[in-house]
């Protein structure tokens, strides 16, 4: 893809860095790009109003506890003006939607999951229409070896082959009764590998290879993927943005 390459020209400093580094740094740039436009693309003396009036009403529906008809007028006031709030952060979300999921995109591409290393044992399964009986055959390529039978019984509409290679990029073939499909297996010494599913029309629905998901950060125990991580680094770095640059 076009985009792919762009950015991995435009991170490409961030990719000398450790995975987890390069997340952090990935999402304070995004924090500090939504919160800048939201800044300047949004009336922000009446975003504070708004925010100001509706702390007001959520404090009175509280005092109001007792009256619960006149507290379902101010709810009623309340939810008009987070309507308000909303509809005007509206335009900032617009703007940067594209632009995120395009990075999002590039972030899962690139730090979702372990390379597979020369002479490193991986799986790939293939997925059968539902119903599919009999053997699949996996026809691996100079270079790569089966760590087993190349024809696997169908089971739960699945069948998995077990298998190692040099370095390089490899095309496996899948064959099914009277169909073949094939699938691209990238092995490397570096963090690099390419998408792990491919979708296919017919008998063979897909073919998956068995790329071991990427924990970046480990959280009291809780291990953690770019994702995860990125996503309690951004919730800091935008609260701590919003409040050093006044954006409401």
């Amino acid at each position: 893809m076009a985009y792919y390459d762009f950015l991995n020209i435009i991170f490409a400093p961030l990719l000398k860095l450790p995975v987890l580094w390069a997340v952090i740094l990935l999402s304070f740039i995004v924090s500090v790009i939504i919160i800048v436009i939201t800044k300047y693309t949004t009336n922000q003396t009446l975003m504070k109003k708004l925010k100001d009036d509706m702390k007001d009403y959520q404090k009175q529906i509280k005092e109001l506890k007792g009256n619960p008809s006149k507290a379902m007028e101010v709810q009623k006031k309340a939810m008009e003006l987070n309507m308000k709030y909303m509809m005007h952060s509206l335009k900032p979300t617009i703007i940067t939607f594209i632009p995120i999921i395009l990075i999002f995109g590039w972030m899962s591409s690139t730090f979702a999951y372990e390379g597979i290393k020369p002479g490193q044992e991986f799986s790939v399964t293939a997925i059968f229409e539902k119903n599919a009986a009999g053997n699949a055959e996996l026809i691996a390529p100079e270079g790569i070896t089966l760590n087993g039978e190349k024809a696997q019984k169908i089971e739960d509409s699945q069948s998995t082959w077990k298998l190692k290679g040099e370095e390089g990029l490899h095309t496996l073939e899948i064959s099914y009764n009277d169909e073949k499909q094939q699938k691209d297996v990238l092995i490397t010494n570096s963090e690099k590998y390419i998408e792990p599913t491919k979708k296919t029309e017919g008998q063979i629905k897909s073919i998956q290879i068995g790329y071991k998901p990427k924990k970046i950060l480990n959280l009291l125990g809780w291990k953690l993927g770019w994702l995860g991580t990125y996503i309690i680094f951004s919730i800091i770095f935008t609260m701590a943005l919003r409040k050093l640059l006044k954006v409401y």
